[in-house]
Protein backbone atom coordinates (compact mmCIF):
# COMPACT_ATOMS: atom_id res chain seq x y z
CA UNK A 1 0.00 0.00 0.00
CA UNK A 2 2.59 2.36 0.72
CA UNK A 3 4.16 2.32 -2.54
CA UNK A 4 1.01 3.42 -3.95
CA UNK A 5 1.42 6.65 -1.72
CA UNK A 6 3.53 9.33 -2.93
CA UNK A 7 6.35 9.68 -0.30
CA UNK A 8 9.91 11.58 0.42
CA UNK A 9 12.72 9.17 -0.19
CA UNK A 10 13.70 9.37 3.45
CA UNK A 11 10.54 8.07 4.53
CA UNK A 12 10.38 5.04 2.47
CA UNK A 13 13.96 3.76 3.75
CA UNK A 14 12.31 4.37 7.12
CA UNK A 15 9.75 2.21 6.39
CA UNK A 16 12.03 -0.29 4.85
CA UNK A 17 14.11 -0.17 8.33
CA UNK A 18 11.26 -0.83 9.81
CA UNK A 19 10.61 -4.20 8.10
CA UNK A 20 6.93 -3.43 7.60
CA UNK A 21 5.46 -5.91 5.00
CA UNK A 22 2.03 -4.57 4.67
CA UNK A 23 -0.06 -1.41 6.20
CA UNK A 24 -2.54 -2.27 8.46
CA UNK A 25 -6.17 -1.40 8.18
CA UNK A 26 -6.33 1.83 9.82
CA UNK A 27 -3.32 2.81 8.24
CA UNK A 28 -4.65 2.21 4.66
CA UNK A 29 -7.19 4.69 5.78
CA UNK A 30 -5.70 6.98 7.69
CA UNK A 31 -2.69 7.56 5.88
CA UNK A 32 -4.68 8.19 2.99
CA UNK A 33 -7.50 10.73 4.84
CA UNK A 34 -4.82 12.58 6.32
CA UNK A 35 -2.36 12.87 3.20
CA UNK A 36 -5.48 14.99 1.52
CA UNK A 37 -5.29 18.04 4.43
CA UNK A 38 -8.32 17.84 6.18
CA UNK A 39 -8.80 16.89 9.97
CA UNK A 40 -9.10 13.36 10.84
CA UNK A 41 -11.21 11.57 13.70
CA UNK A 42 -9.79 7.66 14.15
CA UNK A 43 -10.95 5.13 16.69
CA UNK A 44 -9.20 1.84 16.00
CA UNK A 45 -8.22 -1.26 18.62
CA UNK A 46 -4.94 -0.61 20.56
CA UNK A 47 -1.72 -2.24 18.98
CA UNK A 48 -3.72 -1.92 15.03
CA UNK A 49 -0.51 0.67 14.13
CA UNK A 50 -2.52 3.92 14.80
CA UNK A 51 1.19 5.61 15.50
CA UNK A 52 2.25 5.54 11.99
CA UNK A 53 -1.18 6.29 10.10
CA UNK A 54 -0.43 9.92 11.69
CA UNK A 55 3.37 9.79 11.61
CA UNK A 56 3.37 9.43 8.12
CA UNK A 57 1.29 12.31 6.66
CA UNK A 58 2.96 14.78 9.01
CA UNK A 59 6.36 13.43 8.12
CA UNK A 60 5.28 14.10 4.00
CA UNK A 61 4.09 16.82 4.89
CA UNK A 62 7.04 18.19 6.44
CA UNK A 63 9.80 17.35 3.96
CA UNK A 64 7.74 18.40 0.82
CA UNK A 65 7.21 21.88 2.90
CA UNK A 66 9.60 24.96 1.60
CA UNK A 67 10.05 26.52 4.82
CA UNK A 68 13.32 27.20 6.39
CA UNK A 69 14.69 24.58 8.90
CA UNK A 70 14.10 27.62 11.65
CA UNK A 71 10.41 28.32 11.46
CA UNK A 72 9.80 26.52 14.41
CA UNK A 73 7.82 23.57 15.25
CA UNK A 74 5.76 21.95 12.60
CA UNK A 75 3.97 19.38 13.92
CA UNK A 76 2.96 18.93 17.48
CA UNK A 77 2.06 15.33 19.07
CA UNK A 78 -0.25 14.99 22.24
CA UNK A 79 0.12 12.35 24.78
CA UNK A 80 -1.00 11.40 28.04
CA UNK A 81 2.19 9.45 29.65
CA UNK A 82 5.84 10.09 29.37
CA UNK A 83 6.21 6.60 28.55
CA UNK A 84 3.87 7.35 25.68
CA UNK A 85 5.76 10.33 24.24
CA UNK A 86 8.88 8.32 24.37
CA UNK A 87 7.65 5.47 22.52
CA UNK A 88 6.14 7.63 20.06
CA UNK A 89 9.31 9.72 20.01
CA UNK A 90 11.53 6.40 19.10
CA UNK A 91 9.05 5.39 16.15
CA UNK A 92 9.07 8.79 15.04
CA UNK A 93 13.16 8.87 15.05
CA UNK A 94 13.10 5.19 13.54
CA UNK A 95 11.04 6.43 10.86
CA UNK A 96 13.35 9.84 9.94
CA UNK A 97 16.49 8.39 10.72
CA UNK A 98 17.57 9.40 7.17
CA UNK A 99 15.91 12.79 6.95
CA UNK A 100 17.38 16.24 8.33
CA UNK A 101 13.61 16.38 10.28
CA UNK A 102 14.49 16.76 13.78
CA UNK A 103 12.00 15.18 16.88
CA UNK A 104 12.16 15.93 20.28
CA UNK A 105 9.68 15.29 23.65
CA UNK A 106 9.14 17.46 26.47
CA UNK A 107 7.16 15.93 29.38
CA UNK A 108 7.35 16.54 33.23
CA UNK A 109 9.59 15.29 35.05
CA UNK A 110 12.60 16.68 33.14
CA UNK A 111 14.63 19.74 34.00
CA UNK A 112 13.20 22.84 32.73
CA UNK A 113 16.04 24.91 31.62
CA UNK A 114 17.30 21.54 29.71
CA UNK A 115 13.96 21.87 27.62
CA UNK A 116 14.18 25.17 27.24
CA UNK A 117 17.51 24.57 25.39
CA UNK A 118 16.11 21.90 23.50
CA UNK A 119 13.92 23.95 22.04
CA UNK A 120 15.88 26.54 20.82
CA UNK A 121 16.87 24.02 18.35
CA UNK A 122 13.63 24.59 16.73
CA UNK A 123 12.71 20.51 16.39
CA UNK A 124 9.80 20.44 13.32
CA UNK A 125 8.06 17.65 15.36
CA UNK A 126 7.91 17.85 19.01
CA UNK A 127 5.75 14.96 21.19
CA UNK A 128 4.79 16.16 24.59
CA UNK A 129 2.24 15.69 27.57
CA UNK A 130 0.31 18.89 27.71
CA UNK A 131 0.77 19.98 31.34
CA UNK A 132 4.67 20.34 30.82
CA UNK A 133 4.14 21.71 27.46
CA UNK A 134 1.71 24.25 28.18
CA UNK A 135 3.80 25.65 30.66
CA UNK A 136 6.50 26.41 28.11
CA UNK A 137 4.18 27.81 26.01
CA UNK A 138 2.89 30.26 28.61
CA UNK A 139 6.85 31.15 29.61
CA UNK A 140 7.66 31.95 25.86
CA UNK A 141 10.05 29.18 25.33
CA UNK A 142 7.89 27.19 23.09
CA UNK A 143 6.82 28.62 19.65
CA UNK A 144 3.62 26.96 17.65
CA UNK A 145 2.66 30.15 15.94
CA UNK A 146 3.76 27.74 12.71
CA UNK A 147 2.13 24.61 13.55
CA UNK A 148 0.96 22.40 10.69
CA UNK A 149 -0.36 19.88 11.85
CA UNK A 150 -1.98 19.10 15.69
CA UNK A 151 -1.64 15.38 16.98
CA UNK A 152 -3.89 14.06 19.86
CA UNK A 153 -2.91 10.94 20.40
CA UNK A 154 -5.10 8.35 23.37
CA UNK A 155 -7.39 11.85 23.04
CA UNK A 156 -10.11 9.72 25.77
CA UNK A 157 -6.86 8.88 28.48
CA UNK A 158 -5.55 12.60 28.13
CA UNK A 159 -9.75 13.88 29.57
CA UNK A 160 -9.56 11.37 31.75
CA UNK A 161 -6.30 12.46 33.32
CA UNK A 162 -7.87 15.89 33.65
CA UNK A 163 -5.65 17.40 30.46
CA UNK A 164 -9.01 19.16 28.78
CA UNK A 165 -8.71 22.83 29.63
CA UNK A 166 -4.43 22.30 29.26
CA UNK A 167 -5.12 20.99 25.22
CA UNK A 168 -7.67 23.33 24.36
CA UNK A 169 -4.92 26.73 26.09
CA UNK A 170 -2.22 24.84 23.72
CA UNK A 171 -4.46 24.82 20.83
CA UNK A 172 -4.72 28.63 21.42
CA UNK A 173 -1.01 28.59 20.91
CA UNK A 174 -0.86 27.06 17.78
CA UNK A 175 -1.47 28.14 14.24
CA UNK A 176 -5.23 29.46 13.54
CA UNK A 177 -4.91 26.87 10.00
CA UNK A 178 -3.39 23.67 11.02
CA UNK A 179 -4.92 20.32 10.20
CA UNK A 180 -5.93 18.12 13.98
CA UNK A 181 -5.92 14.28 14.32
CA UNK A 182 -7.80 12.87 17.13
CA UNK A 183 -7.13 9.24 17.84
CA UNK A 184 -8.15 6.58 20.06
CA UNK A 185 -8.55 3.11 20.59
CA UNK A 186 -12.04 4.49 22.43
CA UNK A 187 -13.61 8.02 21.50
CA UNK A 188 -17.34 6.92 22.39
CA UNK A 189 -15.52 9.04 25.58
CA UNK A 190 -18.34 11.68 26.65
CA UNK A 191 -15.52 14.31 26.47
CA UNK A 192 -14.04 13.22 23.42
CA UNK A 193 -17.09 14.62 21.10
CA UNK A 194 -17.52 18.18 22.90
CA UNK A 195 -13.65 18.62 22.46
CA UNK A 196 -13.45 17.51 18.63
CA UNK A 197 -16.59 20.16 18.12
CA UNK A 198 -13.73 22.81 19.12
CA UNK A 199 -11.09 21.62 17.55
CA UNK A 200 -11.64 19.89 14.53
CA UNK A 201 -13.36 21.37 11.23
CA UNK A 202 -15.62 18.84 9.22
CA UNK A 203 -13.85 16.07 10.30
CA UNK A 204 -13.56 12.86 7.87
CA UNK A 205 -14.22 10.17 10.66
CA UNK A 206 -12.37 6.36 10.50
CA UNK A 207 -13.62 3.27 12.36
CA UNK A 208 -11.71 0.40 12.19
CA UNK A 209 -13.67 -2.45 14.08
CA UNK A 210 -16.49 -1.98 16.68
CA UNK A 211 -14.85 0.20 19.53
CA UNK A 212 -16.30 -2.21 22.01
CA UNK A 213 -15.22 -5.08 20.74
CA UNK A 214 -12.26 -7.39 22.70
CA UNK A 215 -9.07 -8.48 20.54
CA UNK A 216 -9.65 -11.26 18.01
CA UNK A 217 -6.13 -12.12 18.36
CA UNK A 218 -6.14 -12.73 22.55
CA UNK A 219 -8.07 -15.31 24.63
CA UNK A 220 -9.68 -14.33 27.56
CA UNK A 221 -9.86 -16.48 30.35
CA UNK A 222 -10.81 -16.23 34.21
CA UNK A 223 -9.80 -17.81 37.36
CA UNK A 224 -11.54 -17.65 40.33
CA UNK A 225 -10.58 -16.84 44.02
CA UNK A 226 -11.55 -16.43 47.04
CA UNK A 227 -9.57 -14.16 48.53
CA UNK A 228 -6.40 -11.44 48.01
CA UNK A 229 -3.79 -14.23 49.93
CA UNK A 230 -5.48 -17.09 46.85
CA UNK A 231 -5.13 -14.44 44.34
CA UNK A 232 -1.01 -14.63 45.65
CA UNK A 233 -0.98 -17.80 45.33
CA UNK A 234 -2.50 -18.10 41.66
CA UNK A 235 -0.47 -15.58 40.71
CA UNK A 236 2.94 -16.87 41.65
CA UNK A 237 2.07 -20.53 40.26
CA UNK A 238 0.88 -19.18 36.90
CA UNK A 239 4.11 -16.85 36.36
CA UNK A 240 6.23 -19.86 37.60
CA UNK A 241 4.82 -22.05 35.08
CA UNK A 242 6.44 -19.84 32.44
CA UNK A 243 5.57 -19.89 28.88
CA UNK A 244 5.85 -16.55 28.12
CA UNK A 245 8.52 -13.71 26.88
CA UNK A 246 7.02 -10.81 28.98
CA UNK A 247 3.78 -9.87 31.07
CA UNK A 248 2.08 -7.47 32.71
CA UNK A 249 0.37 -7.42 35.93
CA UNK A 250 -2.31 -5.16 36.27
CA UNK A 251 -3.71 -3.87 39.16
CA UNK A 252 -5.97 -1.52 40.80
CA UNK A 253 -3.70 0.46 43.34
CA UNK A 254 -0.35 1.61 43.27
CA UNK A 255 0.81 0.25 46.57
CA UNK A 256 -0.99 -2.78 45.02
CA UNK A 257 1.70 -3.19 41.79
CA UNK A 258 4.62 -2.17 44.21
CA UNK A 259 3.66 -5.02 47.18
CA UNK A 260 2.79 -7.48 44.26
CA UNK A 261 6.37 -7.07 43.02
CA UNK A 262 8.00 -7.25 45.88
CA UNK A 263 5.93 -10.54 46.58
CA UNK A 264 7.58 -12.12 42.92
CA UNK A 265 10.84 -11.31 43.49
CA UNK A 266 10.88 -12.94 47.04
CA UNK A 267 9.94 -16.07 45.04
CA UNK A 268 12.78 -15.33 42.35
CA UNK A 269 11.25 -13.74 39.72
CA UNK A 270 12.26 -10.88 37.52
CA UNK A 271 9.96 -8.63 38.43
CA UNK A 272 9.69 -4.47 38.92
CA UNK A 273 6.72 -2.00 39.55
CA UNK A 274 5.72 0.37 37.60
CA UNK A 275 3.36 3.40 38.75
CA UNK A 276 2.85 7.49 38.48
CA UNK A 277 4.75 8.17 42.22
CA UNK A 278 7.55 6.81 40.63
CA UNK A 279 10.08 9.60 39.58
CA UNK A 280 10.95 9.89 35.35
CA UNK A 281 14.66 8.43 35.53
CA UNK A 282 13.15 5.45 37.73
CA UNK A 283 10.28 4.48 35.34
CA UNK A 284 12.55 4.59 32.33
CA UNK A 285 14.81 2.52 34.19
CA UNK A 286 12.16 0.22 34.35
CA UNK A 287 11.08 0.45 30.87
CA UNK A 288 14.48 -0.24 29.34
CA UNK A 289 14.81 -3.58 31.70
CA UNK A 290 11.40 -4.60 30.43
CA UNK A 291 12.51 -4.27 26.80
CA UNK A 292 16.12 -5.56 27.02
CA UNK A 293 14.85 -8.26 28.69
CA UNK A 294 16.61 -7.87 31.93
CA UNK A 295 13.14 -8.38 33.71
CA UNK A 296 10.52 -10.56 32.66
CA UNK A 297 7.38 -9.01 34.35
CA UNK A 298 6.02 -5.62 35.28
CA UNK A 299 3.54 -5.23 38.11
CA UNK A 300 1.51 -2.18 36.66
CA UNK A 301 -0.99 0.47 37.82
CA UNK A 302 -3.01 1.88 35.06
CA UNK A 303 -0.32 3.76 33.87
CA UNK A 304 1.03 1.16 31.66
CA UNK A 305 -2.72 0.58 30.13
CA UNK A 306 -2.48 2.93 27.36
CA UNK A 307 -0.52 3.09 24.20
CA UNK A 308 2.98 1.09 25.33
CA UNK A 309 4.45 -1.06 22.76
CA UNK A 310 6.63 -3.29 24.34
CA UNK A 311 7.37 -6.45 21.54
CA UNK A 312 6.90 -10.13 23.34
CA UNK A 313 4.49 -9.20 25.61
CA UNK A 314 2.55 -12.33 25.56
CA UNK A 315 0.55 -12.51 29.03
CA UNK A 316 -0.91 -9.81 30.47
CA UNK A 317 -3.01 -11.00 34.32
CA UNK A 318 -5.46 -8.63 35.96
CA UNK A 319 -4.71 -9.13 39.56
CA UNK A 320 -7.42 -6.94 40.01
CA UNK A 321 -10.20 -6.47 37.61
CA UNK A 322 -10.64 -3.19 35.98
CA UNK A 323 -13.13 -0.63 37.13
CA UNK A 324 -14.58 -0.67 33.14
CA UNK A 325 -14.50 -2.49 29.91
CA UNK A 326 -13.07 0.09 28.11
CA UNK A 327 -10.23 -0.04 30.81
CA UNK A 328 -10.40 -4.26 30.32
CA UNK A 329 -9.94 -3.47 27.02
CA UNK A 330 -6.72 -0.93 26.99
CA UNK A 331 -4.88 -3.20 29.84
CA UNK A 332 -5.51 -6.55 27.51
CA UNK A 333 -4.76 -4.48 24.16
CA UNK A 334 -0.75 -4.67 25.65
CA UNK A 335 -0.52 -7.89 24.40
CA UNK A 336 -1.45 -9.73 20.86
CA UNK A 337 -0.30 -6.81 19.00
CA UNK A 338 -0.07 -6.32 15.00
CA UNK A 339 -1.48 -9.38 14.51
CA UNK A 340 0.75 -11.91 17.28
CA UNK A 341 -1.33 -14.16 19.56
CA UNK A 342 -1.81 -12.92 23.44
CA UNK A 343 -3.63 -14.45 26.60
CA UNK A 344 -5.17 -12.57 29.28
CA UNK A 345 -5.87 -14.17 32.40
CA UNK A 346 -8.58 -11.74 35.19
CA UNK A 347 -8.02 -13.04 38.47
CA UNK A 348 -11.93 -12.69 39.94
CA UNK A 349 -13.39 -12.71 43.92
CA UNK A 350 -16.89 -13.08 44.90
CA UNK A 351 -17.22 -8.89 45.26
CA UNK A 352 -15.96 -8.87 41.45
CA UNK A 353 -18.36 -11.35 39.79
CA UNK A 354 -21.03 -8.60 38.82
CA UNK A 355 -17.62 -6.75 37.33
CA UNK A 356 -17.13 -9.18 35.38
CA UNK A 357 -20.05 -10.24 33.84
CA UNK A 358 -20.20 -6.53 33.13
CA UNK A 359 -17.37 -6.59 31.08
CA UNK A 360 -18.39 -9.11 29.22
CA UNK A 361 -21.81 -7.94 28.03
CA UNK A 362 -20.15 -4.67 27.28
CA UNK A 363 -17.59 -6.33 25.15
CA UNK A 364 -19.78 -8.94 24.08
CA UNK A 365 -16.93 -11.71 24.94
CA UNK A 366 -16.65 -14.93 26.72
CA UNK A 367 -14.55 -15.58 29.51
CA UNK A 368 -13.01 -19.43 29.19
CA UNK A 369 -12.96 -20.58 32.88
CA UNK A 370 -9.72 -21.80 34.07
CA UNK A 371 -7.74 -23.14 37.79
CA UNK A 372 -4.65 -24.07 38.41
CA UNK A 373 -4.29 -27.70 39.97
CA UNK A 374 -4.28 -27.69 43.88
CA UNK A 375 -5.33 -23.97 43.68
CA UNK A 376 -8.52 -24.64 42.64
CA UNK A 377 -11.06 -22.02 44.66
CA UNK A 378 -14.16 -22.80 46.91
CA UNK A 379 -15.80 -20.12 45.42
CA UNK A 380 -17.33 -21.25 41.89
CA UNK A 381 -19.51 -18.46 41.74
CA UNK A 382 -22.91 -16.79 43.06
CA UNK A 383 -25.42 -19.46 43.85
CA UNK A 384 -28.71 -17.85 42.01
CA UNK A 385 -27.93 -15.82 39.42
CA UNK A 386 -30.25 -13.02 37.42
CA UNK A 387 -31.07 -13.50 33.94
CA UNK A 388 -27.95 -11.30 32.98
CA UNK A 389 -25.68 -13.40 34.93
CA UNK A 390 -24.86 -11.61 37.69
CA UNK A 391 -25.61 -11.89 41.65
CA UNK A 392 -29.34 -12.70 42.61
CA UNK A 393 -28.76 -10.74 45.91
CA UNK A 394 -31.95 -12.42 48.55
CA UNK A 395 -34.34 -10.35 49.58
CA UNK A 396 -33.64 -8.87 53.14
CA UNK A 397 -35.81 -10.21 56.18
CA UNK A 398 -37.29 -7.22 57.82
CA UNK A 399 -37.25 -8.01 61.64
CA UNK A 400 -40.25 -6.78 63.80
CA UNK A 401 -38.37 -5.20 66.67
CA UNK A 402 -39.60 -5.54 70.29
CA UNK A 403 -40.90 -2.35 71.45
CA UNK A 404 -39.03 -0.78 73.87
CA UNK A 405 -39.21 -1.11 77.53
CA UNK A 406 -39.66 1.84 79.91
CA UNK A 407 -37.48 2.01 82.10
CA UNK A 408 -38.38 1.00 86.07
CA UNK A 409 -37.21 0.54 89.02
CA UNK A 410 -37.82 -2.32 91.35
CA UNK A 411 -38.13 -0.15 94.56
CA UNK A 412 -41.37 1.02 92.62
CA UNK A 413 -42.16 -1.72 91.55
CA UNK A 414 -42.81 -3.92 94.70
CA UNK A 415 -45.41 -1.84 96.63
CA UNK A 416 -47.62 -1.22 93.71
CA UNK A 417 -51.14 -1.71 94.99
CA UNK A 418 -50.50 -1.58 98.38
CA UNK A 419 -51.63 1.24 100.48
CA UNK A 420 -48.97 3.54 101.87
CA UNK A 421 -49.47 4.16 105.39
CA UNK A 422 -48.65 7.15 107.60
CA UNK A 423 -46.49 7.23 111.24
CA UNK A 424 -47.72 4.66 113.36
CA UNK A 425 -49.54 2.69 111.35
CA UNK A 426 -52.33 5.14 110.56
CA UNK A 427 -53.57 5.93 107.05
CA UNK A 428 -52.03 8.71 105.11
CA UNK A 429 -54.68 11.08 104.55
CA UNK A 430 -55.10 11.91 100.84
CA UNK A 431 -54.99 15.19 99.65
CA UNK A 432 -57.96 16.15 97.88
CA UNK A 433 -56.83 19.84 97.29
CA UNK A 434 -59.72 20.40 100.32
CA UNK A 435 -57.92 19.30 103.82
CA UNK A 436 -56.71 22.26 106.23
CA UNK A 437 -53.15 22.79 106.33
CA UNK A 438 -50.88 20.90 108.07
CA UNK A 439 -48.23 22.57 110.42
CA UNK A 440 -44.90 21.38 110.15
CA UNK A 441 -43.59 20.02 113.47
CA UNK A 442 -40.91 22.42 114.84
CA UNK A 443 -37.55 20.23 115.01
CA UNK A 444 -35.87 19.75 118.25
Amino acid sequence: MFEEVPLDRSLRIGLDALDLSDATDVQKLAVHAAMQGGDVLVSAETGSGKTLAYLIPLSQKILAATASKQSGTLALILVPTRELARQVLKQCRQLLAKSPVLAQAITGGADFKYQKSVLRKDPQILVATPGRLLEHCEKGSADLSALQTLVLDEADRMLDMGFREDVLKIADFCATEKQVLMLSATLSHRGVGAIAEILLRSPQTITVGQVRQAHSSITHQLILADSQEHKDKVLIALLKQGGFQRALVFANKRNTATRLANLLQYHDLRCASLHGEMSTEDRKKVMHQFHDSKIDIVCASDLAARGLDVPGIDLVVNFDLPRSGDDYLHRTGRTGRAGAKGLAISLVSAVEWNLSISIERYLTLSFERRSLPGLKAKYNGPKKLKSSGKAAGGKKKTSKMPAAKSKTRARNQKNIGKRRSGPKGKPTPVNDGFAPLMKKKPRD
